[in-house]
């Protein structure tokens, strides 16, 4: 009998079971409005100061004046959507990288994929020319994605060793990401002045660069990488039982661990290679979601999506008007809002979760 159905018995006749149910669905509709409300902020806050009526308005090129046309259209709207992508894309890969390398301490930038990534994307400016600019090179994303599947093949190497803690699996990807840093720096001092200020768009992390294509591209690749997901949440919650029980329920669990880490490896690449690292959403994101819905993906992996794009949305938001007209580096912001959660995390030396 599969683990859905067992589910779909279990909730038949379980009072709590429903309880769980519907207050994990208030949940992540109380998400949904969040997220909703961030984006309505995110569209009015700003220097051009006019009414949010105005504002939702220019999205359809409707508003009264073309100024706010324009300045919605061209500026404020597509960093929504840029943060809104990457955002779901970071948050739900950090859910699940927690699941299939057992640690909850496990995301795109704690095990050293993004800077992986990063260093790939670096290389393909500086060495192979690909040009200051991610929009409509293939090289940026293609070197990008080797990056971050050279450190994804250490990871699973050491997960699979059975002496590995998972507190050693975090401070070895600690370790890769100083190497790759190391080796961006080593980049860096031989890059010209244009190449340098582009990898330096890398560390900081900038959501306003992205064009519509760009956004597009990154859009396909999570979209698709979240239905897959979410089509494979039942064996993600077998995972959570052990090994032996995933494969007692028929889940192929060596093929199950390897096609999710390169599907989160290469969302984090595309992600990466067109606005730059940015620290912690993976690992903020499906934490917050996890301590009100427990660890069932069927609601987890969802509330992940809009948590990371909400939580993205929220620093973008704070990045752009806590000194305005200066813009804050998101990177800045996403790592002092997720490094106290991490040294929480190790130092408890067990998460509510995975």
């Amino acid at each position: 009998m599969s683990l859905k159905r067992l589910s779909s018995d279990r909730d038949s006749w379980d009072p709590a079971y429903r309880k769980k149910h519907v207050h994990s669905i208030l949940f992540l509709m109380l998400l949904a409005v969040i997220l909703l409300l961030a984006v309505l902020i995110s569209l009015w806050a700003g220097s051009y100061d006019t009414s949010l009526t105005q504002m939702v308005k220019g999205i359809f090129g409707a508003a009264g004046d073309e100024r706010i046309n324009i300045v919605v259209q061209d500026v404020r709207l597509p960093r929504i959507c840029t943060a809104l992508v990457a955002g779901a894309g970071l948050g739900v890969a950090g859910c699940i990288l927690q699941v299939i390398l057992h640690n909850p301490l496990a995301s795109a930038s704690t095990l050293g994929v993004s800077q992986g990534a990063g260093f790939g994307a670096a290389f393909a400016i500086i060495v192979l020319g690909a040009g200051v600019s991610g929009g409509g090179s293939f090289a940026i994303p293609a070197c990008a994605f080797a990056g971050s599947m050279a450190v994804a093949l250490v990871i699973m190497g050491l997960s699979r060793l059975r002496q590995i803690s998972p507190e050693a699996i975090i401070l070895a990807g600690v370790a890769i990401s100083s190497l790759f840093t190391g080796a961006t720096t080593l980049l860096q001092y031989f890059a010209d002045e244009v190449e340098l200020a582009a990898i330096v768009f890398w560390t900081f992390g900038d959501l306003g660069n992205a064009s519509w294509g760009d956004i597009r591209l990154m859009a396909i690749v999570t979209l698709i990488c979240c239905v897959w997901f979410i089509l494979h949440r039942w064996d993600f919650n077998g995972l959570l039982s052990g090994t032996e029980t995933a494969i007692s329920l028929g889940i192929n669990v060596r093929r199950l661990t390897v096609s999710n880490m390169v599907l989160c490896c290469f969302m984090a690449a595309v992600i990466v290679s067109y606005i730059g690292l940015i620290n912690f959403i993976g690992l903020v994101a499906p934490h917050i979601v996890r301590r009100i819905v427990g660890n069932n993906h069927v609601y987890l992996i969802p509330g992940s999506i809009m948590a990371g794009s909400s939580l993205l949305l929220l620093g973008d938001l704070l990045a752009r008007t806590a000194i305005s007209p200066v813009i804050l580096p998101i990177g800045a912001i996403t790592s002092f809002l997720g490094a106290p959660l991490f040294l929480y995390l190790l130092f408890k030396g067990r998460g509510k979760g995975c």
